[in-house]
This record gives C-alpha cells, structure tokens and sequence, in this order.
C-alpha cells in the first residue's frame, strides 16, 4: 500500500515506520498538509455512490480493546458533512468508555477530538464549504437553542446524542457486519471519514497544523476553560490543580494566562510535574498533602482561591483534598469524570461558603473559543505543540491508550495514513 506521505512533513518518518520501524516515535514535527485540492473531494448527488469504505479503530463491547476494521460510511444527508480526518487526539474519555467506565452505546467508533478536511456537503450545509480546512467540537453548538442562544454552547441541546452516536433522525452513519456503529459523540475521530452534522464543524486557518488542531476539539479548550470560564482564576490568586494530564496542562495554562500568582499541580508522575512547569506552573508537587502544606504557608493560612480537578479518574479522596484546600469563598471545579462521590459535612461548605461547581468543556463556547484559542497558538502565548508527547498510527491506538495509562503521555495523536490517488 502506498501511503500518501509526500505531503506531510511526516512522510520520512511515515516511509520508515512502513519499512518496518513500526514503533517509531513520531514526536519530531506537527503536521499539515501542503495542499488539500477541494475538486478532488466528493459531493453527494446524481451518479454519486451511495456510501465508502473507511478504515476506523471500534470497541465492540466494553473492556474489549480497540480493533481497527473496515467500515462502510453513508455519503452525508441534510445538512451533514464528511470529513478526512488527518489526525484525532488520544483523549481519557475514549478510554472510560472502553474501560466500561462510562456508559455509551456498543459498538462504537472511537474519537472526539479530531481535524481534517471538508471532504463532501450534503445539501443545507452553511457553516463550513467544500475543502475546509476544520476541527470537530465534541459538543456541537446549534446556536439557536436555549443554551446556545444564552452564551452556553458547551451545553447545547444537540449535543444530547453523545451516548449513542445516533443521529438527530434516528440512524447511523457507519455499518458492518450487519451491525450500525455509533460515532462517540456523534463523531468518531478514529475513523480515515466521517459524517458529522455542521454543527459540530468549526473551520480553522490553514497554516494550523491538523495534529495541533485536534487538541482544541476538546482537551485545550476543556482545561483552559475550567480555569478561565468555570473557575473564573483573577490575576493574583492561588489556584491548585490536581491531574496534569492533556486537560489538566490546559488549565494550568489557563490559569497562568489568567494571571494567577500561584498555580500550584499536584501529580504523582514525575514527568507530568516537569511539564506542567514548561505550561506555567509555579509549584508541583507529588502529594496532596504537600500541596496543601505549600498553600497553607504560602498564603499565611487563608488557603487557596481555586481548587481544579483534572485527575484521569475522579475518585472521592481526591474531591475531599480539594475540599479542604480552599478558603473562604473558595471554588472547587471538577472537570474529572469518574466514581468518585462528595460525601463532607455541609458545615465544610457553608462556614466558609465554599462551593463546588462541575464542568463539562470548560463551559466553553466553542464557536469563539475555539479560534481564540487558535489565534493565542499563532501568537506563542498557547503552547500545544509541546502537549503532544508521541504520535501513533491508527494501528498502535492501544499501545497509546497504555501509554497514557502509564503516564508517558500529556497527548498522544493518532496520524492518519490515506492511500495515494
């Protein structure tokens, strides 16, 4: 098979892994391509097919792992657009479905973060054109429902088939073997094409590498927003974050960017502790304890303004430690998905009137955030390319999944390989 490699900065390493260096770290260079020619691309209509083949990682059952096949994808209908993805991130969520961790309907094709181009309109289509270059919000943004309307995209009413991968008329996109395979959030990165609503189409600079751009699908814009937007982090407050995954080193850089005076990461990983550094963090620790010990010194006993929670999998000790590490008026934010429950006596957070808020998107708008946060990449005042640690084919989707498991990972970035012609 001749991959298409000529056009990506990645094609030597590409070339190589064909020969055989499968295990290649791809870490070295972003990714765009030179030139994506919209006439090449497809539109649905007389004499067109009514569906093609795409090669997709599924998980068929939870706890079973990721296997890569070949799946049959229908030409998209009204306002619905199909995608070449390029490159899609190696989010934690994907993996508490496959883990049976979170509910969602069997089978699925993986992948919520994700950035290609506009590869077919179906009629309707306004949003994005033909040749587009884009990424996907994991939650789409309709901008006429209540929600939306009201500045609260993160929360839009068309985003409540994420469980199933079920579109808004009540079918599937991707089949095989008789089956319907559902997109997570009515995505599916892991696939070479998607249909997508437009809704959940946000068109993005062309000079934007597609590896880099995947990441502002969710993780970017779900970390910095916790800081930002849920949190609300002020210029010289205190903030402690807990995680310093590909979401939490998003918040740490939102709330650098916010401008607190301490932004403090507790995380076991060592690694994670150098990096969350290069993103702005201020202290890191190992423990909560420490964290806490820090914060109670630093701030001559008042404790922390802000307290994030960004750990991979939400568990109650980590909420009680949050808990505990704000003040007055302190804000715990969980952004974490996961088991853990709040079990403290009410008199924790009405004597000090604290509060704990929970997050999805970072209560983002995508519609806007999503380019801001694009343009302070383009200004250097964003760092995302340092976020990705490896880049993997499609084909070493559960070796990535490990190594994020293992803490080697801030992201890992599925790049995906298209055939010449």
């Amino acid at each position: 098979m001749a991959f298409r490699v000529a056009e990506t900065r990645l094609g030597i390493v590409f070339r190589e892994v064909k020969r055989g260096m499968a295990g290649a770290n791809l870490a070295t260079a972003s990714w765009t391509p030179a030139a994506a020619d919209p006439s090449s691309a497809g539109r649905p209509g007389k004499g067109s097919m009514l569906s093609m083949m795409t090669r997709a990682a599924v998980c068929r059952a939870p706890g079973r792992p990721w296997e890569v096949t070949e799946l049959e994808l229908d030409e998209p209908k009204a306002n619905e657009v199909r995608i070449k993805f390029y490159a899609a991130g190696l989010c934690h969520s994907d993996d508490h479905i496959q883990k049976g961790d979170a509910r969602m309907r069997f089978p699925v094709v993986g992948g919520h973060e994700g950035a290609g181009v506009v590869d077919a309109v179906g009629p309707g289509v306004t949003r994005v054109k033909l040749g587009d270059h884009l990424v996907c919000s994991f939650i789409p943004a309709c901008g006429s429902c209540r929600y939306c309307s009201t500045g609260r995209q993160n929360l839009c009413d068309a985003g409540k088939n994420a469980a199933t991968g079920e579109f808004a008329d009540g079918t599937f996109r991707f089949h095989g073997g008789g089956e319907d395979f559902g997109g997570l959030c009515v995505l599916g990165t892991f696939s070479q094409y998607t249909v997508v609503s437009e809704f959940s189409c946000i068109a993005i600079p062309e000079d934007i590498p597609f590896d880099v751009a995947a990441l502002v699908s969710c993780g970017v814009p779900t970390g910095w927003g916790s800081a930002v937007h849920a949190a609300g982090v002020r210029p010289g407050q205190t903030v402690v974050i807990y995680g310093a995954g590909g979401v939490g080193s998003n918040a740490v850089q939102g709330a650098a960017l916010a401008g607190a005076k301490n932004v403090i990461v507790v995380d076991p990983v060592a690694f994670k502790r150098e990096m969350a550094a290069v993103f702005g963090a201020t202290h890191t620790f190992a423990t909560a304890k420490e964290a806490h010990d820090f914060v109670v010194e630093t701030t001559w006993g008042e404790l922390a303004d802000h307290a994030i929670i960004t750990v991979g999998v939400l568990h109650d000790e980590v909420i009680h430690n949050a808990i505990q590490a704000v003040g007055k008026a302190g804000q715990v934010t969980i952004t974490a998905v996961g088991n853990g429950s709040i079990d403290e006596n009410p008199g924790m957070l009405i004597g000090y009137q604290r509060r704990v808020q929970g997050a999805i998107y970072g209560a983002c708008n995508p519609l806007v955030d999503v380019p801001r946060l694009l343009g302070l990449y383009r200004s250097g005042d964003l760092k995302l390319d340092e976020l990705i640690t490896r880049r993997y084919r499609l084909e070493e989707i559960n070796q990535g999944y490990q190594d994020m498991l293992d803490g080697k990972n801030i992201r890992g970035v599925i790049i995906h390989e298209h055939e010449e012609g």
